[in-house]
């Protein structure tokens, strides 16, 4: 992809729009605009780069902050007038300290980064971790363990305890993704096989 692949008869003052995604999570993170450099910059080096139209100027989120937006995957929308960036975070992407400059819940798409976590823990092994120890133990505890949060949520739900029922089903998710993760799965894997099923 290059920056003349887009159509920018229909873009502000030549202007590319940006729309930036946490790759992750999938949350939306902020909009910005981007030139010629400014996009050539950003596929060079692999931090987001923007056109500040305030100050004139090329502008690399994070060259002050340190909280960079390190650039994941990108794509042209269907009429190529604008790009969407998936990127990984560092730190809070608005100014104002928050994930990001739109104010969707702070928690959206935690699930995501969760699973992220689980498979850093498996992959690292850190010491004193629970997530170690349940992966040490192998596949027939992480089960158990699924199968023990799954009877606890039952059980709340049956009771119409609602509260109850978030902790128990908060427990059980953890540990789904741990065996996801032990099987060698995915969240996407199993988005992709309800959507198949969904067709």
């Amino acid at each position: 992809m290059t920056f003349s692949d887009f159509n920018l008869s229909k873009c502000a003052d030549g202007l590319l729009p940006v729309v930036v995604q946490d790759a992750v999570t999938l949350k939306v993170l902020m909009l910005g605009y981007m030139n010629r450099e400014a996009f050539d910059k950003t596929q060079a080096e692999g931090r987001v780069t923007f056109y500040s139209r305030s100050r004139q100027q090329l502008w690399t989120k994070g060259e002050t902050s340190g909280h960079f937006l390190n650039v994941v995957e990108m794509y042209a929308d269907c009429d190529a007038d604008t790009l969407l960036i998936k990127a990984n975070p560092i730190g809070p992407t608005c100014h104002r300290g928050t994930t990001s400059c739109f104010d969707t819940p702070e928690d959206e798409g935690f699930i995501r980064r969760l699973s992220q976590v689980v498979q850093q823990r498996h992959a690292e092994m850190p010491e004193g971790s629970y997530t170690t120890k349940l992966y040490i133990k192998g596949v027939k505890k992480i089960a158990q363990k699924v199968g023990e949060e799954a009877v606890e949520s039952i059980v709340e739900a049956v009771d119409g305890n609602r509260s109850r029922f978030i902790y128990e089903a908060s427990d059980l998710m953890y540990h789904y993704l741990v065996l996801l993760e032990q099987m060698g799965c995915t969240l996407e894997d199993i988005e992709r096989e309800l959507a198949l099923r969904h067709r």
